[in-house]
């Protein structure tokens, strides 16, 4: 047990680095939500974009999907946001690239 905590370690630590710089870079941006707004295939895909950078669990994704929903998001992005998050977040992706190496890495989002 100790011997994967000491292997994912690092890349956890990577994945909240990469979630601290982008909490900083996209603080007080204003409108930021605007094109999650309206219908279509545009809102669905910008929210999956958005959202596979992001470091949440499935825990964390409900949440924040509310608080887009909340904002104006439409439901589809907000759907969309819900299903791709968890799947393709960074520390996912880093912690599977520690524990199973690249090609799974690549294979699981």
């Amino acid at each position: 047990m100790v011997d994967i905590f000491d292997a994912s370690a690092l890349y956890i630590l990577a994945g909240f680095l990469l979630a601290g710089l982008l909490h900083v870079l996209l603080e007080n941006r204003r409108g930021l939500l605007d094109p999650l707004r309206g219908r279509g295939p545009r809102p669905v895909l910008l929210s999956a974009l958005i959202g596979i950078p992001l470091p949440l669990c499935s825990c964390s994704v409900l949440p924040t999907a509310l608080s887009l929903r909340r904002s104006g998001a439409g439901k589809g992005a907000v759907a969309s946001f819900l299903v791709t998050v968890p799947e393709t977040d960074i520390v996912s992706i880093l912690l599977t690239y520690g524990l199973m190496g690249p090609v799974m890495a690549v294979a699981r989002p």
